[in-house]
Parts: structure tokens; C-alpha cells; sequence
């Protein structure tokens, strides 16, 4: 027996030797001792050697199941602790990993806010560098179109016409350059920020209880699905509106709004006192009474148009116009009648030469006068009569009385009676007074 055992020692040690030697076969090697430990000693001393008694062969079984289990329930309740553990460490995980999203966005959020704002000084010398009315709208609608827009989608402006009150787009940015606006004097938004004179923030037309989603999208060719508007006002005054849309729903954001809200704020101060200095600029080459344009800018215009000519090689004419007779009608119905008549007759030649490339001034007191661009000598005379004409048959009331005007025309055609601007004038103005020489009411050309 000893012996036996002896040789199954020694077979055992040599096995040891090779699961040293090779390490993967370890496993093999323990699962095959405890499969002869638990099972082939203890039976072969039991049946074969009668060492052991079957009983305590079977109480050893029990006690190792029995403590088998114990381990394996003990092992169970702490596998679920852990798993329960593990779960709570999870959601916790989770819970601060969209914390600290949360916390980055918000991050990212006032880093993009501080940025925007840190502009603004930036913005405020833009949009004050000049005076001009078309390049301070140009910055805001670029500005907007492009801080808060991410040149995305289209940036509209509309000023308020002073004379018709009504809006007209004055400046759009769009990320499609083939993209056609049709609504040029605004639409159902910006009807509703006029009227309620406050910011409109769309998310999604389709969820806006205010507008009609369908009535939106049969009107309009280009699908708007989120708008932010809001009006430019100045001391209670409607100026315009600044306003952004795009084809995406959820694109702007209130924070956008706002953002839009301060520039608008700003440019609108800018935007009136740019308006104020067109009106100047109106005033300064503009005659007041008539409309039309002062002699000091009229002749820098003819100046200016008489090179144009020369280069183009094209001809341009003059035509020197003069109410005949207008002293009698200051001394019979007043200064007030005298008005009337310079109106009326502005008026009738702004109509009557309207589409041909005229530049209208008024020369002084009774005296008018016209550039006819790309027109030559005879189709110029032709104008004139007809202008002649026209005045002569129209009617004027002045203190209920029905009268009429007439003039007297000269003209002169650049480069056919004339070397240079000063000659032109001095042409156009001998040919008039020839015409008033000879009789008044007719058209004298050099």
C-alpha cells in the first residue's frame, strides 16, 4: 500500500515538475488532483482497502456540500452587493457625467456669450465709423448675418420709408446667392413686429399658435421654419426691422434674441443719425420748393457726365428752360401762386422725361434745366416741343382762377455744339434767350 502510494507521490511531483515547466497546463493539472482528491483516494479507499468506512466517506461528502453551499449562498449575496454596487456607482457616474455636460455646455455657452459681447465695442466704432445710411446698414445686416446667423440662412433689413410709411428691404445677406426675396416691403412677421413694435422669436412655424403654418407655406417659395426679428426704434420712433430665418427648425435661441435685441438697440441711434445726415445731403443738393437738384450740384453733375461722354464717345444733350412772363403772375396772384407754378412745372417735366435718362435741376428763380443722357441734337429737340407742349396745355388754378404757363427752351447737344461743359451751358442758355427773343413759348436749338 505504502508503496503504491510512493509511486503514485512520485508520478505526482513529476507532474508538478511539468506544470512548472509549462504553465498552461496548470489548469489541467488541478482540476485532475482535485478530481483524485475528492473522488478516486476516497473511493479506492473505501471499496478497495477498506481504510474507510462508507459512512464517514458519506458524512465527508455532506459536510463539503454543506460548506460548498454556505460559500456558493455567501458568494451569491455578495456578487448581488456588488452588482447593486456597481449599478448605484453607475447612475452616479452618469448623473455627474451629465452634470459635467451640462456644466460644459454652459461653459461653452458663456464663453460664446462673452465673446459675442466683447464685440460689441467692436461693433458700436463699425457702425459709427460713418455716416453714411447704406454702410451702417450694411454692417448691421453683416454683423447679424454673421455672429449670430453663422452666415446661415437669410439676414433681412427694412427701413420705414418716411414719405409712404411703409417698409422696404434695404439690405440682405443670404448663404444662397440665387435665393430670390420677394417680399420687398416685409411680410406677415414683420407686419406683426410693426404692429406690435417688439421682438418676435419663432422656433418652429409649424408649433406658433400666432401665424398659420399652411397659409405660411403656400405664400411663401422659400420654406421658413425659425425666425428672430426684432424693430429698430428710436425715441418712439419706427425705424426698420433687422430680421434672421432659416429653413431649420430650433436654429436661433433666446440668448440670439437678445443678442439681436442690443445691436438693434445700438444701430438704431446709428441708423437715425444716418438718416438725419441723408436728409442733409437731400437738402444740400436738392432745391427745397421743387425737389429737384441746386445749380451748384447740377453743374458738377454736368461736369461729370460731359467726361463721361467723352470717354463713352456718346452724346449727351442740355435743354435751358424759362417761364415765360412768371414776373406777372408773382404781381397778379402772389408769391404763393408763384410757387404753385414751379411746383407744377417741375412736376409736369419730371413726368414727361421720366425713363429717359434725365438729370432735372432748377438753374435759378423761373429757370429749369435737363441733361438728356445718350440723346443727340435732333431726338433732344423732339423732347423739348413735347415738354413745351405738355405745359402749355396743362391748367393751373391759382385763387380759383384757371390758368396756364408757358416756356421757352433752348437747347445744346455735347459734342456737336460744344467742346466742354461751359461751353454746352453757354450754348443751351444764348439758345433760350433767342427763343424768348423771338416770340417766347417755342424750342430755339443752336
Amino acid at each position: 500500500m505504502i508503496k503504491i502510494l510512493k509511486k503514485r507521490l512520485f508520478r505526482f511531483k513529476t507532474y508538478l515538475r511539468l506544470v512548472e515547466k509549462y504553465p498552461p497546463v496548470r489548469i489541467v493539472v488541478y482540476i485532475c488532483f482535485f478530481i483524485f482528491l475528492y473522488f478516486l483516494l476516497p473511493f479506492e479507499l473505501v471499496f478497495r482497502y477498506k481504510r474507510i468506512s462508507a459512512y464517514v466517506l458519506l458524512l465527508f461528502y455532506l459536510s463539503n456540500i454543506s460548506i460548498l453551499i454556505i460559500l456558493l449562498n455567501k458568494h451569491i449575496r455578495r456578487s448581488r452587493r456588488f452588482a447593486l454596487r456597481k449599478e448605484q456607482l453607475t447612475e452616479t457616474i452618469n448623473l455627474l457625467e451629465d452634470e459635467n455636460s451640462k456644466e460644459h455646455n454652459i461653459q461653452l455657452a458663456l464663453l460664446e456669450k462673452i465673446k459675442r459681447y466683447n464685440n460689441l465695442k467692436s461693433i458700436i466704432e463699425d457702425i459709427n465709423q460713418g455716416l453714411s445710411l447704406d454702410l451702417i446698414a450694411e454692417h448691421l445686416a453683416t454683423i447679424a448675418f454673421s455672429i449670430i446667423g453663422n452666415n446661415k440662412g437669410v439676414c433681412l433689413l427694412y427701413l420705414v420709408d418716411n414719405r409712404t410709411q411703409k417698409l422696404n428691404i434695404f439690405k440682405s445677406k443670404k448663404d444662397d446667392n440665387a435665393l430670390v426675396v420677394k417680399a420687398k416691403e416685409g411680410d406677415i412677421f414683420d407686419f406683426w413686429v410693426l404692429r406690435h413694435t417688439s421682438p418676435l422669436f419663432i422656433e418652429d412655424i409649424k408649433k406658433d399658435f400666432r401665424f398659420d403654418s399652411e397659409q405660411v407655406i403656400s405664400y411663401y417659395t422659400r420654406p421658413i421654419v425659425s425666425i428672430i426679428s426684432v424693430p429698430f426704434i428710436s425715441e418712439n420712433k419706427f425705424l426698420g426691422i433687422l430680421r434672421l430665418d432659416s429653413t431649420q427648425a430650433g436654429t436661433y435661441s433666446q440668448d440670439d434674441l437678445r443678442f439681436l435685441v442690443t445691436i438693434s438697440e445700438l444701430g438704431a441711434v446709428a441708423l437715425e443719425n444716418g438718416e438725419l445726415f441723408q436728409e442733409t445731403q437731400e437738402l444740400a443738393i436738392h432745391d427745397g420748393l421743387t425737389a429737384l437738384y441746386r445749380k451748384g450740384y447740377f453743374l458738377e453733375r454736368l461736369k461729370e457726365e460731359v467726361k463721361k461722354s467723352m470717354r463713352k464717345k456718346t452724346p449727351i444733350s442740355l435743354l435751358m428752360l424759362d417761364i415765360d412772363f412768371f414776373k406777372n403772375y408773382n404781381d397778379k396772384f402772389g408769391h404763393t401762386a408763384g410757387d404753385i407754378i414751379l411746383k407744377n412745372l417741375s412736376q409736369n417735366m419730371t413726368d414727361a422725361l421720366e425713363g429717359k435718362g434725365a438729370i432735372i435741376g432748377r438753374f435759378g428763380g423761373e429757370e429749369f434745366s435737363a441733361i438728356l443722357l445718350g440723346i443727340g441734337k435732333q431726338e433732344a429737340i423732339v423732347l423739348a416741343e413735347e415738354l413745351r407742349q405738355r405745359i402749355a396745355k396743362n391748367r393751373v388754378i391759382l385763387r380759383r382762377q384757371v390758368t396756364n404757363v408757358t416756356v421757352s427752351i433752348g437747347v445744346a447737344t455735347f459734342p456737336h455744339d460744344a467742346r466742354d461743359d461751359v461751353e454746352l451751358m453757354i450754348k443751351a442758355d444764348r439758345a433760350m434767350y433767342v427763343a424768348k427773343q423771338g416770340g417766347r413759348n417755342r424750342v430755339v436749338a443752336v
